[in-house]
């Protein structure tokens, strides 16, 4: 499993965190209204106090803070 920084700072700090899955970007919506939905959800949540922490497999590999 891979964590970004900002998503351990958070951690480390005790700051929120909201999970955030990929489903939006691999199949919920077309291209180019998937990436620019993803990113207006974790617009929202940084302006709400949060870090948002998008969750996904990549290379069989679990990344939380794409």
């Amino acid at each position: 499993m891979r964590i970004s920084n900002k998503v351990l700072n958070a951690l480390k700090n005790g700051d929120p965190i909201v999970a955030l899955e990929t489903t939006i970007i691999t199949h919920g919506m077309p291209y180019p209204q998937n990436i620019e939905t993803a990113f207006e959800v974790e617009n929202v949540v940084i302006k709400n106090g949060a870090v948002p922490a998008t969750i996904g497999i990549l290379d069989g590999v679990v990344i939380v803070g794409l």
